[in-house]
């Protein structure tokens, strides 16, 4: 059974419609000839309709196409994208968290490391993944098997799915906050290639834990925020009802994200979302992979790990008041007013010191 979305309601019509042209037993009377001119009219009816509602999306349906229960999953990619997925658990502290898949893998003729925040299927595997929220003990997964990929120069590809951290006691005494802070060092400190593409939704510290990458890219119709936008309209007005609001105010979807140079690609998706078409998406995020690994062929570890630097501290530099975010992000010491202030008074000590030393014995008379 098919789900829509609450604005997918003329989709929904026509797709019955169709259904019921195909069916030759539908009617009263038994067997009756198929119209196959009416369904193909109703077909280019329903394509039409599909582009003229996805062309339009606004934030809020954004967000809820990203949601979709049907939208393909981290698990559907790691067994369709990769071979001899060899997966791996335990954090060696505490114990397994469900909710992130990880492991090594071959994509093509490369090894990989491959991670991937799972919301599960159905119910069932929805609670035993804890609906892709991550606990403290998969962020330290995480982390060890990075530190493992990083020691034998091996890329990192991450799949971003998740509403955010598992906001839960237990997690919080196990040391939520400082699990995301630990994963998002290791990840800025790694010299292999790392790519994180945002699948579904990228909720707040859940997705930057690993999403702190050289290529951060977001399929057509996932978002990528530090809060959800129900969660933002309760803070700011209130009202969670407001989410259309908040949703728009946050610069949530893909398309605003490039503008803004947080993300560094967007892939297409099939009319209608990710979930009409699950073997077109998987073309396309494998040439964007295969794309992207390629560019770091030539690339020393160095390299590598400046590249990332330079990426996020350049973030937001852009329409401000520095003339060349490059220097910035390269830490090169940029404010040349305190450097002639500190050449004057090198030239100049013996006028300082002798300044300096009259106002202390004036102001001593005064006293």
């Amino acid at each position: 059974m098919k789900n829509y979305l609450n604005f997918e309601t003329e989709i929904k019509d026509l797709e019955n419609e169709i259904e019921n042209l195909k069916n030759p037993y539908d009617n009263k009377e038994g067997l009756s000839e198929v119209d196959t001119f009416q369904i193909t009219k109703t077909e280019e009816e329903l394509n039409s309709k599909l582009k003229q509602i996805y062309s339009n999306l606004d934030p809020w349906q954004t967000t809820m196409v990203a949601r979709h229960e049907d939208r393909p999953k981290s698990k559907f990619f790691i067994e369709n994208l990769f071979t001899d997925f060899i997966s791996l658990s335990g954090d060696r502290y505490y114990g397994e968290d469900k909710s992130v898949i990880a492991g090594f893998a071959k994509f093509g003729q490369k090894s990989v490391l491959v991670i991937g925040q799972e919301k599960g299927e159905d119910l069932d595997s929805r609670i035993q993944r804890n609906f892709g929220m991550m606990r403290p003990e998969g962020y330290r997964k995480t982390i060890r098997l990075m530190k493992l990929a990083d020691k034998f120069g091996i890329p990192i590809i991450s799949f971003i799915d998740t509403p955010g951290a598992y906001p839960g006691v237990g997690a919080e005494e196990r040391g939520q906050a400082e699990a995301i802070a630990k994963s998002i060092e290791c990840c800025m400190s790694l010299t292999v290639p790392t790519l994180a593409i945002i699948i579904g939704e990228g909720g707040s510290g859940g997705a930057i834990a690993l999403a702190s990458s050289n290529k951060v890219i977001m399929l057509e119709n996932s978002i990528y925020s530090v809060i959800s936008p129900e969660g933002c309209a309760t803070i700011l007005w209130r009202d969670p009802k407001k989410m259309l609001d908040a949703a728009k105010a946050m610069k949530l979807s893909a398309k605003d994200l490039l503008e803004l140079n947080i993300i560094d690609e967007i892939i297409n998706e099939p009319t209608g979302g990710a979930h009409r078409d699950k073997n077109k998406i998987l073309e396309n995020v494998k040439n964007s992979i295969s794309k992207n690994l390629d560019l770091f062929n030539n690339v020393t570890r160095e390299e590598v790990l400046i590249q990332r630097k330079n990426k996020f501290l350049k973030i937001g530099r852009s329409k401000g008041f520095i003339n060349n975010p490059e220097e910035i992000s390269n830490l090169k010491q940029t404010s040349v007013k305190l450097d002639l202030f500190i050449k004057f008074l090198k030239e100049n000590k013996f006028k300082v010191l002798a300044g300096f030393s009259a106002i202390v014995v004036f102001l001593y008379l005064m006293l």
